[in-house]
């Protein structure tokens, strides 16, 4: 876990006040606390969400899966919903909320997901199959 920033790394700048609930500013105070989501910059963000649009199988959604956490903190589960999955919006697709992590972000990183998998469904048939959806077909 990272315990202090460098000065020389860039944060992301703080979200205007009242328009989110990313407790930002308590972050920065708690000595010791797990700032790495504050690396992820607005350049970064747009980079990270391009690419988890444009994953191109299960397995790249799993390793980005996998780096965020490591890096940034952040979790995203991504699951059949429970209901029956009709469309790409029955699939669940949830990020952990934690100190630092911008409420925008938050929503973008899972409408990112659906976008990738609204433009690959053989994507999202990987996913239902690595649920057990299709074991009996």
């Amino acid at each position: 876990m990272m315990q202090a920033m460098s000065l020389s790394m860039p944060i992301r700048h703080p979200c205007p006040p009242g328009a989110c609930d990313c407790e930002r500013e308590q972050l920065l105070e708690t000595p010791g606390g797990d700032q790495r989501i504050l690396l992820l910059t607005k350049a970064e963000e747009k980079r990270l969400l391009e690419r988890l649009e444009n994953v191109a199988s299960l397995a790249e959604l799993e390793r980005l899966q996998q780096r965020m956490h490591e890096q940034l903190g952040i979790r995203v589960e991504v699951a059949p919903g429970f209901n029956e999955v009709r469309s790409m919006r029955g699939i669940a697709i949830e990020v952990t909320a934690f100190p630092g992590l911008c409420r925008k972000t938050r929503q973008a990183i899972p409408a990112a997901i659906r976008r990738g998998l609204e433009q690959r469904p053989e994507f999202a048939y990987a996913l239902l199959d690595a649920q057990g959806l299709f074991r009996d077909l």
